[in-house]
């Protein structure tokens, strides 16, 4: 019989407003940073070291590099920080929204703490910068079916570049590694590994409270994106995702309160980590009978998202629908075949 989980919890029903702070333990500050996209906003945490006899303060996660946060940063670091300067900054994985401010970071004096996957993917896409689409991406795209007009207008337009919100990285960090261990603010905290949204990425359980730092990995009523990418075109994240949600769920507790990279703070972290397996187990099963006849990804929209799928987030959507069906190929659930310039998937 499986044990009753205790619901999901929002301890705080809104989040600190701009250059402001939320008390949300002893030597803990929870802020939020806007973002320029669908997904407007990143929660970012700071951890009062001196409670340990440390110099300053640690961050988590900076939000992008642009003025404006820049300027939100700058408020933050003269009021709920009360001066006091950041001496470490740790990125939980390499995303702009993420690591986007750890550089200038550096440059003020912090010192970085990241996985290794994640600084390398950080600094290699932060130099690789492309004035157009390689045709490498372009062949991407058009294999996972994208639609005709966006194509085109991909064909002849300036690519996102990390460099464009993620300020230059130095040389040097300190690396974390699953089963390491952490002092922030005056507790010791386990690092373990999640997968899947982005690969070696950090998460930080306390050994002296109920406190979880989830970033990505851990996230309330949204699931983070799982996309396949032209670095590498048949990647398989889904089976890293669900590996590490698997993994992870056995140290969950009902008490447990999750510090997010976005949305609300919450506890009931075991019902959360089943809700993050099972969404996926369904999309999966709901995809392999769409397969019934051969689809592409582009073709897999309304059954995996149940919703309109607008410009704005047409990318993210192929690329998650692309993880899906490269899981279902590698796993022997469907077929692939390269007919047309398109891959089309079909249910075995």
């Amino acid at each position: 019989m499986k044990h009753a989980h205790a619901p999901i919890h929002y301890p705080w029903p809104d989040p600190p407003a701009p250059g402001e702070a939320i008390n949300i333990a002893e030597g803990v500050l929870w802020m939020r940073l806007p973002l320029p996209m669908a997904l407007d906003h990143v929660n970012v945490y700071a951890f009062d070291d001196t409670l340990h006899g440390g110099d300053g303060w640690t961050v988590i996660d900076t939000g992008f590099d642009s003025q404006k946060t820049r300027g939100i940063w700058d408020n933050l670091l003269a009021g709920p920080l009360a001066g006091k300067p950041v001496t470490r900054v740790i990125g939980t994985h390499h995303h702009p929204d993420h690591i986007g401010l750890a550089g200038w970071f550096q440059d003020k004096g912090a010192d970085l703490a990241m996985p290794r996957t994640a600084w390398l993917m950080a600094r290699m896409l932060t130099l690789d910068e492309q004035p157009a689409y390689p045709s490498r991406s372009i062949e991407f795209y058009e294999r996972a079916g994208m639609d005709g007009a966006l194509l085109e207008k991909r064909k002849t337009e300036r690519p996102f570049n990390f460099s464009d919100c993620v300020h230059p990285m130095p040389l040097g960090f300190t690396r974390l590694q699953e089963g390491g261990t952490i002092q922030m603010a005056g507790r010791m905290w386990d690092i373990r590994m999640g997968n899947g949204h982005a690969p070696e990425h950090a998460t930080f359980w306390s050994r002296d409270d109920n406190l979880v730092v989830g970033g990505d990995q851990l996230l309330p009523s949204i699931s983070p994106n799982i996309g396949v990418y032209p670095t590498e075109p048949d990647a398989d994240p889904l089976a890293e995702w669900l590996e590490a949600c698997e993994r992870l769920a056995p140290f969950a507790k009902d008490d447990h309160l999750v510090l997010g990279g976005h949305k609300l703070p919450f506890t009931g972290l075991p019902k959360r980590m089943q809700q993050l397996i099972d969404n996926h187990h369904g999309a999966l099963k709901r995809l392999a009978l769409h397969l019934s006849e051969p689809k592409r990804a582009s073709d897999c929209f309304s059954i995996l998202f149940k919703r309109d799928i607008g410009e704005g987030v047409y990318g993210l959507a192929l690329v998650e629908a692309l993880a899906h069906l490269n899981h279902l190929h590698q796993t022997g659930a469907a077929t692939r075949e390269l007919r047309d310039g398109a891959y089309w998937f079909t249910a075995t």
